[in-house]
């Protein structure tokens, strides 16, 4: 087992900009700021005017787009870029995105943040009409529907490609002209407007808009596309309409919980602000009498905050964090796989020994790591261990871009008490936020059964669209491909 296994990895991130003269050099600082969703791969694609040009590179962003020679290889004011952890498609430089396409109607970048919940359907249809993939990233289906479609502009043909997809995603297109964003119909992946000296840019978070100090327009709302593009005279239009039916948004409660950065306005709450409210409410919840309060980094301090400053247990690092330890660092073996926690967590034994602890993580998706860190508190002479979740436990697996193991991998099916769960993982009480009580952090008022605020179906089951590949709808489940190095 990896030793970043027992965790919810991120979805991807996007990042794009149109009209601006430094385009790719921005493009990657946005990524940089978007590293946090995705850090398997990162790719930029430009345009100059006359050619497309592509970076697409396994790793960090700034193992490779700090350098100005890479840079270089970018020219022109306009720019889309990707960051990657696959959660479709293996990895390999040939599904790292975005994607590109010479059509009937020019060449055409796409890049695409969650996951379709009809691609391998769709894929298999294209294949079996003649189709060559050259990947197996479901964003390639988008590529071949819009070198299908027989409209004549470049945003017709993608609106005619997003119609035939289902699923949660946030997706940005450069052809020539044009950069084209677009939301799912529910609104399930984030994407936001941001301006910079008047030119349109498209990210998944807000804090990709801060770090080039870009100003936040708006949301994309679900359903929506926003065409933008480059004009004769040099200036651009903006176009924007919702070519499907309007349903209800529903946001990825996720968003919230673990994936988007603190300092990250999504759907118009404060990210911060949601998870200490989510420790508040967790305090609330489940009290117990202890003397220290100690997140588990990174994703569980701000509601370890509110958890404390709830309580009146006072706050402590008990626990640091080496954040320079990658996924790449050690290839583990057997012997040296029980080390793996320490290799990213250390207890900070000051604060620790003696003390009775409250250990506030954002989510237990397997227990693995858990247990690990409950021992590690216990080894640094702690006399209790309490573990608090802020967040529900996790059911069901996740179909909308997030990694999620199997249904009967999750810690929660696994036991069928929260005593016998406790027991696995060595902890003296465990206790996780109610699914109102996450629902009150995020958006002020309990969960409406009739109509969710938000999508929530790792926690309740309750999935906001059709899963057609899941269902068996259609029986397609993987493709074999030319395994290689890149």
């Amino acid at each position: 087992m990896s030793l970043d296994d027992d965790t919810l990895h991120e979805e991807c991130g996007v990042f794009g900009i149109l009209g601006h003269s430094d385009a790719a050099t921005l493009t990657a600082l946005g990524l940089h700021a978007l590293q946090h969703r995705g850090q398997e791969a990162a790719g930029i694609v430009s345009y100059d005017g006359n050619k497309f040009c592509s970076e697409r590179r396994m790793g960090l962003v700034g193992d490779h787009y700090t350098n100005p020679a890479t840079l270089a290889q970018l020219p022109g004011d306009r720019a889309i870029g990707h960051v990657r952890y696959s959660t479709t498609g293996d990895a390999a430089l040939r599904n790292v995105q975005p994607l590109f396409a010479e059509l009937e109607i020019g060449g055409i970048a796409i890049a695409h943040n969650g996951n379709f919940t009809n691609g391998l359907t769709m894929r298999r249809k294209l294949i079996a009409e003649g189709a060559i993939c050259q990947s197996n990233s479901d964003t390639e289906v988008v590529l071949h529907l819009i070198a299908r479609s027989r409209s004549t502009s470049s945003s017709d043909r993608f609106v005619d490609a997003i119609r035939q997809m289902e699923g949660g995603y946030a997706m940005l297109a450069l052809t020539r002209t044009k950069l084209i964003a677009a939301r799912d119909p529910i609104g399930i992946r984030p994407l936001v407007m941001g301006d910079l000296d008047g030119k349109p840019i498209f990210a998944s978070e807000s804090c990709a808009l801060d770090i080039i100090g870009a100003k936040f327009v708006r949301d994309i709302e679900n359903g929506e596309v926003v065409v933008c593009e480059i004009q004769s005279d040099g200036t651009i239009s903006i176009e924007a309409f919702k070519p499907q039916s309007p349903k209800p948004e529903r946001i990825c409660l996720f968003e919230y919980v673990y994936f988007a950065r603190p300092d990250s306005v999504v759907g118009g709450r404060n990210v911060y602000n949601a998870r200490k409210n989510m420790g508040v409410n967790l305090a609330k919840e489940a009290p117990l009498e202890a003397d220290v309060v100690v997140p588990v980094p990174d994703g569980g301090t701000p509601a370890a905050i509110g958890f404390a400053q709830a309580s009146g247990i006072p706050f402590e690092l008990g626990i640091i964090r080496n954040h320079y330890v990658g996924r790449t660092f050690i290839e583990p073996t057997q012997s040296i796989r029980a080390f793996g926690v320490k290799l990213k967590h250390s207890a900070n034994k000051a604060v620790i020994e003696g003390k009775r602890v409250v250990l506030v993580d954002d989510s237990i998706v397997r227990g693995t790591t858990s247990i690990k860190i409950v021992q590690m508190i216990r080894d640094a002479g702690a006399r209790e261990v309490h573990i608090r979740v802020a967040s529900p436990m996790i059911y069901h697996p996740d179909f909308y871009g997030i990694d999620t193991p199997d249904a009967d991998k999750l810690l929660a099916n696994q036991y069928t008490d929260l005593d016998a769960m406790c027991a696995y993982i060595g902890a003296d009480s465990l206790a996780f936020l109610s699914i109102d009580g996450l629902y009150k952090a995020v958006s002020g008022a309990p969960r409406d059964a009739n109509s969710p605020l938000f999508t929530d179906h790792y926690f309740t089951g309750d999935y906001p669209t059709r899963l057609v590949d899941r269902d068996g709808i259609s029986n397609v489940r993987q493709f074999a491909l030319l395994a290689n190095n890149g």
